[in-house]
C-alpha cells in the first residue's frame, strides 16, 4: 500500500494550534489557518490521490465521505452536481428557477469550504421532478451531459469516482438521480478513448479511472434492520467517523457544518461524534484486497509521476521538522520543493501541487496580501482605483518584487524586503477594458433549452462560477526564485454592525433595465401601469427607453428619455398599456438606448448572510397577462408559507389580502376574512400553527373558507390539516401537460364565478402538482383526475369537504409555480378554489 496517514506518527504534535494565515473566498471574509490546519495542508501535499463523487443536486452529495476523502485520506476530492437545483424549492426566500440554481449553487461552495472539497456542475437544467431516468435522459441534452461527465474526469483526472445513487433503480428515485449514476457508469470506459468527445483534448488529456463504486447504504435496501443483515462481504466498508485532533472536531461533526450550508433546502444538520460505517459497491474496476481502503493497490504518492522521488523525501522531511509555533522555518524546504513540482512533466499534478505549495510557503511567511476596488460595481471602460496591500507577518527573509495585472494594464516593479508586520501600501489608477467579461452567472448568458444550459466558452463547462479576470499578481522573491501570486479584486468595507464586510468585484453593464413585477395582470378590459426601472452602473446615463409591443397591444407613452445622474442611483418610467379585448399572454422586454448601445438586461440581487451577494443579470422579461375572468370582492388572510409569492398576484388581480402572523389567529380575528389561505408548506414551517389549529377550523365551521396548499407529511406541525382525516402521499404528476379529467363536472370550482375549460390548462410549467392526498375520509369531494404516462389516475391533487357552515380544501396543485410563469388558466382555477359559493353559505354539512 502507497499513502500513509503522517498524522499518526506524531501524535505529540496536536499541543499548538496558532491562526496564521488566510485564504480568501471569493466574495467572503477570508477564512484563516491555524498553525494545526498548515500542518494537514503539508500531509495533503504529499498526497496524489483523487476521487470524483457524482450525483444529480446540491445536497444530493453524502458530507460524510467526501470529508472523509478530502481531510482523513487527503485526496483531491470533487463533487460533479450534474445540475444546479433549479428545479427545486426554496424554504428561505423567493427565489425560483433560475435564481434558485444561483442561490443553490452558491450553498454548494459553501458546503465545499467547510469539507475542503472541490466543486463541479455539467450544463444539466433541474427541469423539475422526474420519475424515471428514461425520461430524463429524454429531456437533458444527452450528449452535452456525457460530454460535461467526461470532461470531468478528464480534467480532474479521478483515480476513484463513486455514484451517489443507484443506477439499476430507475422508477425507484428520482429520474435525475438514477441518470447521474447510469452516465458516470457510461462513460467511465470511453475517457481513455481519444474518439469519444474529441473537441476536449485540445484543453485536456484521455484518462482511464481504476474503479468505480456505488455508495449504497441503508436507505437504498428500504431501513436499517435490512441493512445490518444484507451480506457485506462484497462491499468496502471503512469508519468515517473519525476525529481530527488538530482540528478539534470529529469527521461527522465537519460533514454537518457542510451539510447545514443547504439552507434553502432546510438541511440543517446536528452532528454527531463516533465510528460510523460507510460502503462502496464496486462497479467496475478491480477489487481492493485490503476492503477498508478504496486505494489499495494504487500509487498515492510522489512516486507516481517522473521525478517525484526527491519531492517526496523533501515533503516528508518538511512534515517531520513542522515547528507549530515557528511555522516560517518550513519555507526553506518548501521553496526547495516548489522549485521541484515547477520541473515535472506532469501537468496535472504540477498545476494541483504547486499551488498547494504557493499557499503553504504564504501561511508560513503569515503573508496578508490583497486588491481591494474602492467600488463594487464597475462598468466596461469605467476608470476606478485599486488598494495593494502586503503584510508579512512573521519573520523571515522575503521580498516583493513586482506588482501587475494584465487584464488592468499594471506592471509595477517594486523590488523591496517585505519587513516583519510592517504594512506595504500601493493605489493604481486604471480603468476596466472595453472587452472584459461580465462576472454574471455564465451559464446565465444564452437562452438555453428545457434541459440544458448553453456555453459559449468550451473551458469555463463545469465550473461552479464565472472566471474573474480582474487580477492583481504580486511577485514574491525568496532567495533566488520567484512566487507569482495572483489575488482577486475585492471591495470591502465597514458595517457598524458587521464590522468588516466583503463583496465580490463585480463588471456588469452601464446600466440595469428591468420590470418592476415579473408579470403584469390585466384582470378587465382597462389598462394598466407598466413600469420599467432603471440603475445606473455609472456615474451618468442618457438614453431612450421603449417597451416593444405585439399588434393588438399598445403603449403611451411610445417612449421615455432618461438622464440619470450617480452611480446607483435608480429611475421609474411607467407606460400605460392598453390590452386586447380576449384573454390572451404575451413576453415582453424593455429596450434602453445609450449612444447606439441597446441594452435590455436587469441585474437581481440575491443576498443572504450565508453566501457572497450575487448578482445575476439576464434579459429583462416580463409577461402581460390579459384574463377574461369574474373576481368578487374578497378581503382574504394570507399565512404565508416556504418562499410564498402568491399574495402579490391576488393583490394584482384586484383582491384586498392581510398577511396573517402566527399570532394572529383566534377565532374572533379570523371571523372578518371571507377566506384564509395557507401557503406551501405553511404547516411545515410554521410552528405557532399548532396552537391555533381549533381556531382555525372553528373558523371554517362558522362558515369561513380555508385553503391549504401543498405541504409535505413528515414534518406537519399538526396530527390533522382538516377537519376530517386524510393522508398527504409522495403523489405528484410531473409531466406539466398532463390531461385534467373533471370527475365532477358540476363542482363549483369549475363553474363558479369562472367556467373551467380544459383550455386552461395549456402551458403549465414544470408540473401539475405535488404532495397529491393519497387517502381521504368520505366526506370529502374531488374534482380532478390526472397522472403522469404509465401510472394510475391520482385523484388526490384537490379535494374539498364541507365542515359545519363553511368549506375546507386541500391543494397540491402548483399554484406557486404557475403565477410567476404567468398562467392565466391556474390563476382563473385559483379563484373559483378561493370564492366562497354564495349557495352554500347558510348550509351546514349534515
Amino acid at each position: 500500500m502507497y499513502h500513509k496517514n503522517y498524522f499518526s506518527r506524531n501524535p505529540s504534535l496536536l499541543l499548538i494550534c496558532f491562526v496564521f494565515f488566510y485564504f480568501p473566498f471569493y466574495g467572503q471574509k477570508p477564512v484563516q489557518w491555524t498553525s494545526g490546519e498548515i500542518y494537514e495542508k503539508l500531509n495533503k501535499l504529499n498526497t496524489l490521490a483523487s476521487v470524483l463523487y457524482v450525483a444529480a443536486h446540491p445536497d444530493d452529495e453524502n458530507t460524510r465521505l467526501i470529508s472523509y476523502l478530502a481531510n482523513h485520506t487527503k485526496a483531491e476530492t470533487t463533487y460533479l452536481s450534474l445540475t444546479r437545483g433549479d428545479g427545486g424549492q426554496n424554504l428561505i426566500g423567493k427565489e425560483i428557477d433560475e435564481k434558485l440554481g444561483v442561490l443553490r449553487t452558491q450553498e454548494l461552495l459553501m458546503a465545499r469550504l467547510v469539507d475542503n472539497g472541490k466543486q463541479m456542475f455539467s450544463r444539466a437544467n433541474d427541469f423539475g421532478y422526474s420519475k424515471n431516468a428514461e425520461e430524463t435522459i429524454l429531456i437533458w441534452d444527452t450528449e452535452k451531459i456525457k460530454a460535461d461527465v467526461a470532461w470531468a474526469i478528464r480534467t480532474t483526472r479521478p483515480d476513484i469516482i463513486i455514484n451517489r445513487f443507484d443506477h439499476r433503480t430507475s422508477g425507484e428515485t428520482h429520474g435525475h438521480h438514477t441518470a447521474s449514476a447510469q452516465l458516470a457508469l457510461e462513460i467511465f470506459d470511453k475517457t481513455m478513448d481519444s474518439s469519444a468527445f474529441p473537441e476536449q483534448l485540445k484543453y485536456t488529456e484521455i484518462w482511464q479511472p481504476r474503479r468505480i463504486f456505488f455508495n449504497t447504504s441503508w436507505w437504498f435496501y428500504g431501513s436499517q434492520e435490512k441493512f445490518e443483515k444484507a451480506d457485506k462481504s462484497m462491499l468496502l466498508g471503512f469508519d468515517v467517523g473519525v476525529y481530527y485532533p488538530l482540528l478539534g472536531k470529529s469527521n461527522t461533526e465537519i460533514s454537518a457544518e457542510s451539510r447545514s450550508k443547504h439552507k434553502c433546502q432546510g438541511f440543517g444538520s446536528t452532528g454527531t461524534r463516533g465510528s460510523q460505517m460507510e460502503y462502496l459497491e464496486l462497479l467496475k474496476g478491480d477489487m481492493p484486497e485490503n476492503k477498508e481502503d478504496l486505494f489499495y493497490g494504487i500509487n498515492t504518492t510522489w512516486t507516481r509521476v517522473k521525478g517525484g522521488e526527491a519531492i517526496k523525501k523533501l515533503v516528508e522531511r518538511a512534515i517531520a521538522d513542522y515547528d507549530f509555533r515557528n511555522p516560517e522555518k518550513s519555507v526553506p524546504l518548501l521553496s526547495e520543493i516548489y522549485s521541484l513540482i515547477l520541473n515535472i512533466s506532469d501537468q496535472h499534478w504540477k498545476k494541483i501541487k504547486s499551488q498547494e505549495c504557493k499557499e503553504l510557503i504564504q501561511a508560513c511567511f503569515g503573508l496578508f496580501l490583497e486588491a481591494k476596488a474602492n467600488i463594487q460595481i464597475a462598468a466596461r471602460g469605467e476608470n476606478i482605483n485599486i488598494d495593494v496591500e502586503a503584510v508579512k507577518r512573521l519573520d523571515h527573509q522575503l521580498s516583493l518584487e513586482r506588482v501587475h495585472s494584465d487584464f488592468f494594464g499594471i506592471d509595477s516593479t517594486v523590488q523591496t524586503d517585505l519587513i516583519q508586520n510592517q504594512k506595504m501600501f500601493f493605489s493604481f489608477k486604471t480603468n476596466i477594458p472595453e472587452t472584459a467579461n461580465y462576472t454574471s452567472p455564465y451559464w446565465l448568458r444564452k437562452k438555453g433549452s428545457l434541459g440544458a444550459y448553453e456555453v459559449e466558452n468550451p473551458e469555463w463547462i463545469g465550473k461552479p462560477v464565472t472566471p474573474n479576470e480582474a487580477n492583481i499578481t504580486f511577485v514574491l522573491k525568496y532567495k533566488d526564485f520567484e512566487i507569482p501570486v495572483p489575488k482577486k479584486v475585492i471591495y470591502k468595507f465597514n458595517s457598524p454592525e458587521e464590522g468588516e464586510v466583503y463583496r465580490p468585484f463585480e463588471i456588469l453593464p452601464a446600466i440595469s433595465v428591468g420590470f418592476t413585477n415579473d408579470v403584469f395582470i390585466f384582470p378587465d378590459k382597462n389598462n394598466q401601469i407598466v413600469s420599467v426601472r432603471i440603475t445606473n452602473n455609472i456615474d451618468n446615463s442618457q438614453g431612450k427607453l421603449t417597451i416593444p409591443l405585439p399588434k393588438g397591444w399598445s403603449c403611451q407613452p411610445d417612449y421615455h428619455t432618461f438622464s440619470i445622474k450617480g452611480k446607483g442611483q435608480s429611475q421609474e418610467f411607467h407606460f400605460t398599456v392598453n390590452p386586447p379585448k380576449n384573454r390572451q399572454t404575451i413576453s415582453i422586454s424593455p429596450v434602453a438606448e445609450i449612444d447606439n448601445n441597446i441594452f435590455t438586461d436587469v441585474i437581481d440581487v440575491i443576498k443572504y448572510d450565508h453566501i457572497p451577494l450575487q448578482m445575476v443579470q439576464q434579459t429583462s422579461i416580463a409577461k402581460c397577462v390579459k384574463l377574461d375572468i369574474v373576481i368578487k370582492p374578497m378581503k382574504i388572510g394570507y399565512i404565508s408559507g416556504a418562499g410564498d409569492v402568491i399574495p402579490d398576484y391576488l393583490e394584482k388581480m384586484g383582491y384586498l389580502v392581510e398577511h396573517i402572523s402566527g399570532d394572529q389567529m383566534k377565532v374572533d380575528q379570523l371571523q372578518k376574512f371571507d377566506c384564509l389561505i395557507f401557503g406551501v408548506r405553511a404547516y411545515n414551517t410554521i410552528e405557532n400553527l399548532k396552537y391555533h389549529q381549533n381556531d382555525i377550523l372553528k373558523y371554517v365551521e362558522n362558515g369561513g373558507k380555508v385553503v391549504v396548499q401543498y405541504n409535505t407529511s413528515g414534518s406537519l406541525m399538526v396530527k390533522e390539516l382538516g377537519p376530517y382525516p386524510f393522508k398527504i402521499s409522495r403523489d405528484r404528476v410531473t409531466l406539466e401537460n398532463a390531461e385534467m379529467r373533471f370527475i365532477n363536472p358540476e363542482h363549483p370550482f369549475l363553474n363558479y364565478p369562472n367556467k373551467i375549460m380544459s383550455a386552461d390548462f395549456d402551458f403549465w410549467v414544470q408540473e401539475r402538482g405535488l404532495y397529491f392526498a393519497s387517502e381521504w375520509d368520505k366526506k370529502y369531494q374531488t374534482v380532478f383526475s390526472c397522472n403522469d404516462p404509465g401510472e394510475s389516475p391520482k385523484e388526490g391533487s384537490l379535494i374539498v369537504a364541507r365542515y359545519g357552515k363553511g368549506e375546507f380544501v386541500y391543494t397540491g396543485i402548483s399554484f406557486f409555480r404557475q403565477f410567476p410563469a404567468g398562467i392565466s388558466g391556474a390563476m382563473r382555477l385559483f379563484v373559483n378554489i378561493i370564492t366562497p359559493n354564495p349557495s352554500k353559505t347558510n348550509e351546514s354539512n349534515p
